[in-house]
């Protein structure tokens, strides 16, 4: 439970504490109009297409307003608010198994409901991460420099020179995205230990356990009429044994009278 508390804390503060930009210049062949240094700042929730800046045209002192391209924000807040639900949860559940396993098990409510909302969580994470994944992407295309300049009417002109000076830096967004789908793991894993505690498994167990001891038993009664009936046949024997050799015993009595006459 400690790692899923602590994996569900990297993936909202990775996502939802970013904050970054990039830094771009625009060299006018007049070197009045020239703005070597255009900054541009972007944060969670990546709402890019309210991102403005403003450029220099070249052509005197005209400056040309332009924003980025696209919208993140559902797929990244999507993605925070499922980190801190789990994370709220988690914690809650953390307390509930130390301080009142009793009641935790209590009628068995306690189990059902703790297996029912991780599999939920699970889907949340799959789904979650996913989507932000895909809305990581758009973000890196819509803040890719190279991008950036082409909406610049400047940089169309084969006489003025714009460069990019600084890129974004994307590491934090990437670990989100891997700490999303470590998360999804941790849940889903979970699934059968949550499972376990449940009545559904142990009712199962009796269902198996049922019908093996009804085949023992009934094995068992077959080998005690055997043995019965075994024992009640050699005791039968050894009756029948009895007069036999009695009669045997008594055949060298016959020759012996004769004998005797003669």
């Amino acid at each position: 439970m400690c790692f899923l508390i602590l994996f569900a804390i990297f993936a909202f503060a990775t996502c939802g504490g970013y904050s970054g930009g990039l830094r771009l210049s625009v060299d006018c062949v007049n070197k009045t109009e020239s703005n070597l240094s255009i900054d541009i700042a972007f944060a969670y929730p990546f709402r890019l297409h309210q991102v403005t800046f403003e450029v220099p045209t070249c052509e005197g002192k005209e400056r040309q307003k332009l924003a980025l391209i696209g919208d993140s924000s559902s797929s990244a807040e999507f993605f925070v608010t499922v980190a801190v639900f789990a994370f709220l949860y988690s914690l809650a559940a953390t307390v509930v198994y130390i301080f009142f396993q009793n009641k935790y098990r209590e009628n068995n409510r306690g189990p059902l409901i703790d297996f029912i909302v991780t599999v939920v969580f699970s889907f949340l994470w799959l789904v979650g991460s996913s989507a932000w994944a895909k809305g990581l992407s758009d973000v890196k295309v819509a803040t890719d420099p190279k991008e950036v300049l082409l909406l610049m009417s400047a940089c169309k002109q084969p006489s003025n020179k714009c460069m990019a000076i600084h890129s974004p830096v994307m590491s934090s967004l990437n670990t989100s995205v891997v700490f999303g789908f470590l998360n999804f793991i941790l849940w889903a894993g979970n699934i059968w230990f949550v499972f376990k505690e449940t009545g559904w498994h142990s009712s199962g167990q009796r269902y198996l356990s049922d019908p093996m001891e009804k085949h023992s038993s009934s094995y068992n009664q077959g080998g005690y009429n055997q043995d019965s009936y075994g024992s009640s046949s050699g005791y039968s024997q050894q009756a029948s044994l009895g007069p036999s050799s009695d009669e045997f015993g008594q055949q060298p009595t016959g020759p012996t009278s004769f004998t005797n006459q003669i």
